[in-house]
C-alpha cells in the first residue's frame, strides 16, 4: 500500500495525506465492525466517552491492545492526543533516508478521523512522532476538534 501511495504522489505531505485518506475508508468500516460486534444500543454523545471508546475498543481491536495514553493538550481546549509507545504498524515498514520525515501512522490517524466522524464528532486528526527515552517509535494522534463540538458539550452540561 505504501509503494502504491508513493508512486502517485509529489513529496511527504502528500503521501502522508494519501495514506490518511487510505485510513479513513478502513475506520469507517471498522466503526461499523466494532457497533455490531459491541452491541451497544446508546450512542456516545460525549467527547471523553468517544475519545475512551478510541483509546479502548478501536485500538485494541485494531493493534491487540489499549494505547499508552489518552490526554487533553494543556494549550487548547479543542485538542486531545492519544499515544502508543510502540505502533505495531511502523515495526515492519522500512523508510529510505529520502523520506526520513515520513510518518506511515498518517494512516492510524485516518482511521481515527473516520470513528470521529462517523460518530458525529468531526475533528482533523493527525499523527506526529514524538521520539522519548526507550521508545524511538512513540506516535502521538492529535485530535483537533471541530468548534460546533465544543459548543454541542458545553449544551450537554
Amino acid at each position: 500500500m505504501l509503494q502504491y501511495a508513493q508512486k502517485r504522489v509529489n513529496g511527504i505531505q502528500d503521501l502522508e495525506r494519501k495514506l490518511n485518506e487510505f485510513g479513513y475508508r478502513v475506520g469507517v468500516r471498522v466503526l461499523e465492525l466494532l457497533t455490531w460486534r459491541e452491541k451497544v444500543a446508546k450512542r456516545e454523545t460525549k467527547v471523553l466517552g468517544i475519545l475512551y471508546f478510541i483509546h479502548s475498543t478501536v485500538w485494541k481491536a485494531l493493534f491487540g491492545k489499549q494505547a499508552d495514553s489518552l490526554e487533553k493538550s494543556t494549550e487548547n481546549e479543542d485538542e486531545y492526543m492519544i499515544s502508543d509507545n510502540e505502533p505495531i504498524l511502523t515495526r515492519y515498514i522500512s523508510v529510505p533516508k529520502e523520506l526520513s520525515q515520513l510518518n506511515c501512522n498518517a494512516f492510524v490517524a485516518g482511521i481515527v478521523e473516520a470513528v470521529l466522524d462517523g460518530c458525529q464528532f468531526p475533528a482533523r486528526v493527525t499523527a506526529h512522532s514524538v521520539p522519548i527515552d526507550g521508545f524511538p517509535q512513540r506516535t502521538t494522534i492529535l485530535i483537533k476538534l471541530d468548534k460546533d463540538v465544543l459548543e454541542r458539550e458545553e449544551l450537554l452540561k
